[in-house]
C-alpha cells in the first residue's frame, strides 16, 4: 500500500503535547510543505499545540516567515531543544520573552542524542561542553529563567569529568528527501546534505512515534538503487509530495548540480573577494594552513578562508570539511552555508561530529563575537539575542588548532585597506574584547588544559593564549597600538616581547603568492 498522503493528513499524525524532531540546517533540508500545513492547522484549528520542538540546527532565512519560523507561535510551541536559533527570529523572541522553555545544546551532542534515543540509550556522555555554558555549573544549556528541568548532569567516570545529556522520547520526525518509492524508501540524490534524517527517523520510530518525509517525487517500489536509500521504508509512516516552490535545494538555490557532485565546475570561476577587513582576516588565517590537513570553516567571516585558498591555488592541498557532513570542495556562505561546490564526499551529520569529537580536525576557523582576558569566546547569547552555539563547542574543543576570526569592534565600524595599510575611518561603537563574556561558548581554561594552539585574528591585531592569558602578538600596518587597539579593549592584554607587524602581503590587492611556502611546511 502506498504511504503517500497529503500534508494536511500528515499533520493529523501530530498530537497535542508531542515532541517533534524537524529536519534542516541553516538554508538547507527543511520540509517546508509540511511546515506550511502545521502552521495553517494551528491558526485555523488550534492544533497541534504545546509541542516540544527539537532540531539539529534551526533552519530559516533570519528574516521572513518561512521554514522553522512558521512553528514559532505562542501556544504551538511549549519547549525547544536545538543548537542554533539565529535564523529563526520569531523563536528567539518567544525565548527572550520567556513564553517558551528553551535549551541550547551543542550541535554534535544533539545529533548524537537522536542516535542514542533511537538505540534506547540513556543519553550521551561526553566531554563536549565542559566549562562552557552547557556545563550545569554554568547554565546547563538553559536559555531563560522559566526553563527549569535539568537536561545535563555532571558525572565522573574513572575519576574524569563528563557531561551526561539525557535522552527523551520523540513522537514525530518530519524530514526531507528527494525521491520515495511507494513503500517509503527515501533517497536524497538532489539534496545538498544528508543531514541527520536517518537518526531522527530511528529515534521517532523506536520511541513508538511516526515518521513523515517530504519528497519531490515518488517512484515504483523496487526501482530505486538500494545503495541510494538513506531512510529505509520500514521507518517511514507517511510520504508527502511537495510543490516545487516548497522543495528547493537551498533557500538561495532551487537546484545547483555542483552541490551534489553531478557537475564539477572550475574553481577559477569563483570570483576573488574584495580587499576589505573580512579578506584581511581570512588571509591571515590562511597563513596557518599546511599540506594534508583537515579543516573546518565556520559561518560568517571564516567562510572567506575558503575563497582565499581558492584564489591562492591551495584548495587542493588540504581537505575542507563542513559540519553537516561534507568533505572536500569549496564551502559556501550565506543561506548556502553547509553546502559546497564540488564536494568529494557526503556523509551524515552525526558521523561528521564523531570525526570532530574524536580529534579528526587539524585546524578550525570560527567566528568571534566576544572575547575576554582568559581567552573565553561568546558567540551564542547576548542579552535577549540568542544565536545558539551550533557546532561551535564540538569543533573548538576538539580541533588541534583553533583560529577565531572577527573584526576588532562592531556597530558602525568602517575601514578600508589602502597603500598596504589598514585605515580605520569610523570606529565601531561596541567593544568585542570585554572583561568577561556573557556566555562561555569556548573556554580558554579548558583549551589550555588540552594544550591547544589558539589564535584570535582580527583585521588590526592577532592574539594568542600564552601563560593562560590573552597575548597580543601582531598588529596591522597603519594601526596605532594605544589608540586603535588598547583603547578599544575593556582590559589590558599581555603584549608579546616579540610583537610583530602582520604580513604586509595581506594588505595588497594582488594574491599573496603563498602556495610555495605553504607546501614547504609539509617537507
Amino acid at each position: 500500500m502506498s504511504k503517500v498522503i497529503s500534508a494536511q493528513n500528515a499533520v493529523k499524525m501530530i498530537k497535542n503535547g508531542d515532541t517533534v524532531a524537524v529536519g534542516g540546517f541553516v538554508g538547507i533540508g527543511h520540509p517546508e510543505e509540511v511546515s506550511i500545513a502545521v502552521e495553517e492547522s494551528f491558526l485555523n484549528n488550534g492544533t497541534p499545540n504545546n509541542l516540544t520542538i527539537t532540531t539539529g540546527a534551526g533552519a530559516g532565512d533570519g528574516k521572513t516567515n518561512v521554514w522553522l519560523n512558521r512553528w514559532a507561535k505562542e501556544g504551538l510551541i511549549k519547549k525547544v531543544i536545538a543548537s542554533h536559533f539565529n535564523l529563526v527570529p520569531d523563536l528567539i523572541k518567544l525565548i527572550a520573552e520567556e513564553k517558551i522553555e528553551a535549551y541550547g545544546v551543542p550541535q554534535g551532542v544533539i545529533l548524537h542524542l537522536f542516535r542514542a534515543i533511537g538505540g534506547k540509550k540513556p543519553g550521551v556522555i561526553t566531554h563536549v561542553g565542559l566549562k562552557t555554558f552547557a556545563d550545569p555549573r554554568e547554565t546547563g544549556c538553559k536559555l531563560n529563567s522559566i526553563t527549569k528541568e535539568d537536561l545535563v548532569e555532571l558525572v565522573k567516570l574513572d575519576n574524569k569529568e563528563y557531561l551526561w545529556y539525557k535522552a527523551f522520547p520523540i513522537n514525530v520526525a518530519i524530514l526531507k528527501g528527494t525521491t520515495a518509492d511507494e513503500f517509503g524508501n527515501i533517497s536524497m540524490e538532489k539534496e545538498a546534505l544528508r543531514l541527520e534524517v536517518f537518526v531522527m527517523a530511528l529515534a521517532a520510530k523506536n520511541s513508538g512515534g511516526k515518521v513523515i518525509v517530504q519528497v519531490e517525487r515518488v517512484a515504483k517500489r523496487g526501482t530505486l538503487d538500494p545503495r541510494s536509500i538513506v531512510i529505509p521504508g520500514a521507518l517511514v509512516d507517511a510520504v508527502v509530495i511537495a510543490k516545487p516552490e516548497n522543495h528547493v535545494q537551498t533557500l538561495a538555490e532551487k537546484y545547483n548540480p555542483s552541490f551534489t557532485g553531478d557537475v564539477k565546475i572550475p574553481l577559477d570561476s569563483i570570483p576573488p573577494m574584495a580587499l576589505d577587513a573580512r579578506k584581511v582576516i581570512a588571509r591571515r588565517a590562511a597563513l596557518e594552513m599546511s599540506p594534508n590537513i583537515v579543516i573546518n570553516l565556520g559561518i560568517g567571516i571564516p567562510e572567506g578562508v575558503g575563497a582565499v585558498a581558492a584564489e591562492e591555488g591551495i584548495s587542493d592541498i588540504f581537505t575542507s570539511t563542513v559540519e553537516p557532513g561534507l568533505h572536500g570542495g569549496v564551502p559556501l556562505s550565506g543561506l548556502n552555508f553547509g553546502a559546497a561546490i564540488n564536494p568529494e564526499a557526503m556523509i551524515d551529520h552525526p558521523s561528521q561530529f564523531d570525526f570532530y569529537d574524536g580529534g579528526g580536525l587539524d585546524l578550525a576557523c570560527l567566528g568571534m563575537a566576544e572575547c575576554d582576558i582568559s581567552g573565553n569566546v561568546n558567540v551564542s547569547k547576548f542579552g535577549p539575542r540568542i544565536a545558539g552555539p551550533g557546532g561551535f563547542v564540538n569543533i573548538t574543543q576538539n580541533a588541534k588548532v583553533v583560529i577565531f576570526c572577527g573584526t576588532f569592534t562592531a556597530g558602525g565600524l568602517k575601514e578600508k585597506v589602502c597603500d598596504g595599510k589598514l585605515v580605520i575611518e569610523n570606529e565601531g561603537r561596541a567593544k568585542k574584547f570585554v572583561e568577561k563574556v556573557e556566555h562561555i561558548t569556548f573556554s580558554g581554561e579548558y583549551s589550555q588544559e588540552k594544550k591547544q594552539k589558539v589564535l584570535y585574528v582580527t583585521e588590526r591585531a592577532v592574539f594568542e593564549i600564552r601563560n593562560n592569558a590573552l597575548t597580543l602578538i601582531e598588529i596591522a600596518p597603519g594601526v596605532d597600538l594605544e589608540k586603535d587597539i588598547l583603547n578599544q579593549m575593556c582590559f589590558k592584554p599581555q603584549i608579546a616581547e616579540d610583537l610583530k607587524l602582520m604580513d604586509e602581503r595581506i594588505f595588497l590587492e594582488q594574491p599573496m603568492g603563498i602556495k610555495a611556502e605553504i607546501l614547504a611546511k609539509g617537507k
